[in-house]
């Protein structure tokens, strides 16, 4: 599926920041967005392997955009490593390996 038309989904200014959030990823990551799990738009992918056994793919990169919020995917832990980074963003909320914005902007 075209990364379009999950991005189609969503409409009013959310989706005017859907297309600024590829661009930004884009040159970011140097990759092309791809969809993963009918939704999420990740750039790049890499290979995990917990010690349980448990393996899969994943992107470097990804971003949801929704009728209510933005929502980023980040490595698990983020917000204990780079607290002061995470207080820089202003109004948003998190949990153990997302970030989500209601909006971009203030």
């Amino acid at each position: 599926m075209p990364p379009e038309q999950v991005l189609d989904r969503v409409t009013g200014p959310r989706r005017a920041e859907a297309d600024q959030l590829i661009e930004i990823h884009r040159e970011i990551s140097g990759f092309e967005p791809v969809v993963w799990a009918g939704r999420i738009i990740g750039f790049g992918e890499y290979e995990y392997r917990y010690a349980s056994g448990h393996s899969g793919r994943a992107p470097r990169l990804a971003f949801a955009t929704g009728q209510a919020k933005h929502t980023f995917y980040l490595v698990s832990g983020f917000a204990e490593m780079w607290p002061d980074l995470v207080e820089q963003f202003g109004k948003c909320r998190v949990s153990q390996a997302c970030l989500y914005f209601t909006r971009l902007t203030s």
